[in-house]
C-alpha cells in the first residue's frame, strides 16, 4: 500500500570532507518541486550540487545536477521506490570536501543521506476514496 510522508525531515551526513543536506518532504507535482529545487539553490550558492527525486503520481524525476550520470538522482528515486512512497520530494544538497567518492561512493552517500531522512519521517498509508453520488426521484416530492 503506498504511504506518503507528513511533514518535511532533514537529515545530514559528512562523508569524506563533503556535506550532503538531505530533505524529504511531501509534494503534489513536478512544478512545485522546481520551486523548492530553485529556493535551495539561492539557500545554498556556494553548493556544488542540488539533486533532487520526485515520485508523485505520472510525474516522477530524477536530477543528477551535474554529478555523473546515474550517481545521484535515480538512486535517492529508487530508495523512494522502495519504501512504496507517494507524493514525495528528496533533495541533497552537496558541498564539495575536495575528496572524489567515485560512482559507488556517491551512489552510497546520496542513497543513505535520504535513507537516514527517510527514518525520521512519520509515515501514513494513502487510502484512495471514491465519492459517488446517487439521486432517485420521488414521486410525492412537490406535494407536501
Amino acid at each position: 500500500m503506498p504511504q506518503t510522508i507528513l511533514a518535511p525531515v532533514h537529515h545530514e551526513l559528512l562523508i569524506k570532507k563533503s556535506r550532503f543536506i538531505a530533505c524529504v518532504q511531501p509534494m503534489a507535482d513536478r512544478a512545485g518541486a522546481q520551486q523548492v529545487v530553485a529556493a535551495l539553490r539561492a539557500q545554498h550558492p556556494g553548493a556544488a550540487h542540488v539533486c533532487w527525486s520526485l515520485l508523485a503520481g505520472g510525474q516522477s524525476a530524477a536530477v543528477d545536477d551535474g554529478e555523473p550520470s546515474g550517481t545521484a538522482g535515480r538512486p535517492m528515486l529508487d530508495v523512494l521506490r522502495h519504501q512504496d512512497l507517494e507524493g514525495v520530494l528528496a533533495t541533497v544538497v552537496r558541498y564539495f570536501g575536495g575528496v572524489k567518492l567515485g560512482a559507488g561512493g556517491l551512489v552510497r552517500a546520496y542513497t543513505d543521506s535520504v535513507a537516514q531522512a527517510l527514518l525520521q519521517a512519520e509515515k501514513i498509508a494513502i487510502i484512495r476514496k471514491t465519492v459517488l453520488r446517487c439521486s432517485a426521484p420521488y414521486p410525492l416530492e412537490g406535494l407536501v
